[in-house]
């Protein structure tokens, strides 16, 4: 695996420089509240329908996704979701790193790891706050056959199904956007249980719930995270 433990000291320093968008192809594509997603060409992220509301990004927001890393830079890396979906990671000199549970540095990360990024997410890109090397065999919640989630296929219709306990005053744009720790664990958990997907934004409803909102997949489009960080239901 290639380490970057004698480039990194340059990376730092350029965190602000973003990584070459021309191998993505990024292309537009509608989200369920109305903002705007993105998506790589292969394969190109996927949202899901529905009519704006309170919780519409204006921007970018708190989210993050979790795959393997598969190229690295002096400004950042690039790691492959399960789901096939390809996303680029910038770096900042405030993003912190662990490995496992404990403290790390940039030079953890190489090809071939798994990792779990946390930061702003911006269509396919993630400025990342905080990465996570992820052991081989996991340790997290084991993700049972109803948790597969399904790969974004261009031209394939949008996959409706409802899997759990949705809240039952739920609407499609209810709720408030969120960010720090609450949208750090609220993705964290969504992630564990249903991994492949990027996290666009974290929405907290009025019953404390979270609403986690994914992109780059056909299903699911929200994940639902208990107050205390629980998934208990996807649609």
């Amino acid at each position: 695996m290639f380490s970057r433990k004698l480039t990194r000291s340059i990376a730092v320093g350029a965190a602000a420089i973003a990584v070459a968008g021309g191998s993505f192809g990024i292309v537009s594509a509608t989200s369920s509240s109305g903002s705007t997603a993105a998506a790589s060409t292969t394969p190109a992220a996927s949202s899901s329908s529905g009519g704006g509301g309170s919780n519409a990004r204006s921007g970018p927001a708190a989210g993050g996704s979790s795959g393997t890393v598969s190229s690295l830079s002096t400004s950042g890396f690039t790691i492959t979701t399960s789901a096939g979906q390809k996303v680029t990671v910038k770096e900042a000199s405030s993003t912190t790193y662990q490995n496992g549970t404990s403290p790390a540095s940039a030079s953890a990360i190489t090809t071939g790891e798994p990792v779990l990024v946390l930061g702003t997410t911006s269509s396919t890109t993630i400025t990342a706050t905080q990465v996570i090397v992820q052991p081989a065999g996991g340790g997290g919640p084991a993700v049972s056959p109803a948790a597969q989630v399904i790969p974004f296929q261009r031209g394939a219709p949008t996959t409706s199904k409802q899997v759990g306990q949705i809240p039952a005053n739920w609407s499609q744009g209810s709720g408030t956007i969120v960010s720090g720790t609450a949208a750090n664990k609220a993705t964290e958990a969504a992630l564990a249980a249903y991994p492949g997907a990027i996290v666009d934004r974290v929405v907290k409803l009025s019953n404390g719930e979270y609403n986690v909102h994914y992109i780059g997949v056909n299903w699911p489009h929200h994940v639902f995270v208990n107050q205390d960080f629980k998934v208990v239901g996807a649609e």
